[in-house]
């Protein structure tokens, strides 16, 4: 290859960013928003909510909080959160919202449930149910209501009613995207991974759904198991450096990943672009040594995020 073909390098602050593609894939996607009388019981409910909802791979749902909301931002003048979740189907994504709303936000003292989507209510026919469903809890005492042309539902129940829209629109959106932190030890990679979250938290449209937002199990598809669908990535894992071909140097001792769904291609991209801005700021020069991202060759997703693209 002539040097005139050889590929542009970039580095931000040191930190050597890899001409690769995170590969992403189609999902169906919704946002809620869940109000209560404070913040502290509406972020009960949601974190409750959002448990065990990390990868469809095993939870059949992905399922984060998107931002804290004012009252002002809110259909009831309260407190709360919203809520954004992602599914393969529409089938699992509404039988999972269905079961999370039930158990885990009417139970919860003081709350509502609303969609979030309305601005997308005449854009597309495609519902999932809420009030719909759950108001069958109310044993033949709920009650609704329409206001400004939406039906919601009033449920008795012990600390007065659980008033909850009858349904929320279901969009299309985008799961797997990612990045990957590479570093020369352990606390430097979990360091750098907390700033880029924390600065994604800001971004509008996306979540990271994973603990933290952080995930240490990278994975590959397929196994020498013939019951997993997926096995750990182990060209990424520094202890077996010299077992199998490995990605990572003799310097490379750490390697995390964060993951993000979003609803839209410009959601993920610039939530890529603002996290690994922010870790490379706070930790090039300081042990964070490369960023790369996840993909299967472009066999996986049809979505490819161009880490020299969104980051030049």
């Amino acid at each position: 290859m002539s040097e005139s073909n050889q590929p542009a390098s970039l580095s931000i602050n040191g930190v050597e960013i890899e001409d690769t593609f995170a590969e992403a894939f189609d999902m169906k996607a919704t946002r809620l928003i869940v109000t209560a009388i404070d913040h502290q019981w509406a972020r009960q409910a949601v974190s409750a909510m959002s448990g065990f909802g990390t990868s469809v791979i095993d939870c059949k749902i992905e399922i984060d909080i998107e931002r804290e909301l004012s009252g002002e931002e809110t259909p009831d003048g309260r407190p709360g959160y919203a809520v954004l979740a992602f599914a393969m189907s529409g089938g699992d994504l509404e039988k999972q919202i269905i079961k999370r709303s039930g158990q885990c936000v009417l139970t919860c003292p003081t709350t509502a449930l609303f969609s979030g989507l309305e601005a997308e209510r005449d854009s597309t026919n495609k519902r999932m149910a809420l009030g719909k469903t759950l108001r069958f809890f109310g044993d033949g005492h709920q009650i609704s209501k329409w206001i400004d042309g939406q039906r919601y539902w009033r449920i008795p129940v012990m600390d007065g009613e659980f008033l909850c829209q009858h349904d929320v629109p279901r969009i299309d959106g985008i799961g797997g995207g990612n990045f990957l932190l590479v570093a020369s030890s352990l606390p430097v990679a979990l360091n750098a991974a907390k700033v880029a979250v924390d600065a994604i938290a800001e971004s509008p449209g996306v979540i990271a759904p994973f603990p933290g937002g952080v995930v240490r199990s990278g994975s590959k598809v397929g196994s020498k198991y013939k019951s997993m669908i997926a096995s750990t990535n182990d060209a990424y894992c520094p202890t077996l450096r010299g077992v199998v071909d490995s990605k990572l140097s003799s310097r490379q001792n750490a390697v995390l990943e964060v993951v993000l769904d979003g609803v839209g291609f410009e959601s993920i991209a610039g939530a890529i672009a603002t996290g690994v801005k922010a870790a490379c700021q706070a930790f090039g020069g300081q042990g964070l040594l490369a960023v790369t991202a996840g993909n299967y060759g472009g066999k996986l997703g049809r979505h490819h995020f161009k880490l020299h693209e969104i980051l030049r």
